[in-house]
């Protein structure tokens, strides 16, 4: 049994601490928030504990992991601390938003020689597991072009964009990620553009809600992702894989599979009405993942490495939005 501290109550906190206590290898112990009374109703909802002090929630003697899923500005402290005694960390992205830091942190983490992974839960879709086992056995071809769709149903308040790093940071780095692992290359150059429509105000924060990347891979392959932060339809995400053979794809998710027919109109269920709607399996298959390399000794993925070369694009995306111009990727 593994003995996991969750660091972190909020709503992806509580998503994690039932998936947490549902995992018939993990002993949940103790949930730590800055919010005491927080931290309480979620160990009491999982039968767990409420940590009085990180200092708790880190010890050794006690947990043999930790899962970050606190403030984004606390995640690089909370992996070093995790990392100085020892513990395995799966950490929520990103590291840290300052790249620079991020990186620092990652090498600490690594020189202390613990077990990280980080969440990027994208990963564990079912269908997209399948998209990259027909890729990986050449079934399509060589890639040629991929293109991923990231379409929110509304907007998040300002008070979240406003911590969040933005859209590529924090909507778009998920697909950066995917389209690493999907074709198996690291993008070299990346254009970005993007406006704020559905909410003006964004733009304050030096940030839109609606944009279209388009990432060059070594050979000349090609990968376009259009996010936008407000639909009017529902959770829209999608993938396509064209190949020099052949094209594999995962089409958006519906809520059910019923069509209603009347006269000359087929009525059809609509999409999920949020994205967590749509990716809530893919936590709890993370979460087993990590669990499994744990218990086998492997190495845990996505790898801090991964972590940070999705931020790097993410990075080189931004420069883009602003600069108008084709950048390079530094890795």
């Amino acid at each position: 049994m593994q003995r996991f501290a969750l660091i972190g109550a909020g709503f992806i906190g509580s998503v994690h601490a039932a998936n947490l206590a549902a995992h018939p290898g993990i002993d949940f112990r103790l949930v730590y928030d800055v919010d005491q009374q927080r931290a309480q109703n979620l160990a009491a909802a999982h039968g767990a504990a409420a940590a009085a002090t990180l200092e708790e929630a880190f010890d050794a003697s006690a947990i043999d992991a930790v899962f970050i899923a606190s403030s984004t500005d606390t995640h690089a402290g909370h992996l070093r601390r995790a990392a100085a005694v020892g513990l395995a960390v799966l950490c929520e992205k990103p590291i840290d938003l300052d790249l620079d830091r991020a990186r620092d942190t990652a090498a600490y983490a690594q020189e202390c020689g613990v077990p990280v992974m980080v969440d990027f839960n994208r990963r564990f879709d079912r269908d997209y597991a399948e998209l990259k086992r027909v890729v990986d056995s050449g079934g399509i071809g060589k890639v040629e072009l991929i293109q991923l769709t990231s379409r929110g149903p509304s907007m998040p308040p300002l008070s979240y964009v406003a911590v969040s790093g933005g859209q590529m940071r924090d909507q778009t780095v998920h697909f950066f990620d995917l389209a690493r692992w999907l074709s198996g290359l690291d993008p070299v150059e990346v254009f970005a553009t993007g406006s704020a429509l559905a909410e003006p105000g964004i733009a304050e924060y030096d940030d839109v809600d609606t944009s279209a990347v388009t990432l060059r891979l070594p050979g000349g392959a090609l990968v376009q992702i259009d996010s936008v932060r407000r639909t009017g339809y529902g959770y829209d995400e999608r993938i396509e894989i064209m190949g020099s053979d052949g094209m594999v794809e995962a089409r958006r998710h519906r809520n059910g599979a019923v069509s209603r027919y009347s006269g000359t109109s087929v009525v059809d269920d609509g999409l999920h009405p949020g994205w967590f709607e749509r990716v809530q399996p893919t936590y709890a298959a993370a979460l087993a993942a990590f669990v499994a390399a744990l218990e086998s000794s492997a190495a845990p993925g996505p790898s801090l490495e991964d972590g940070l070369k999705a931020q790097a694009i993410a990075e080189a995306a931004v420069l883009s939005l602003r600069t108008g111009r084709m950048e390079p990727i530094k890795y």
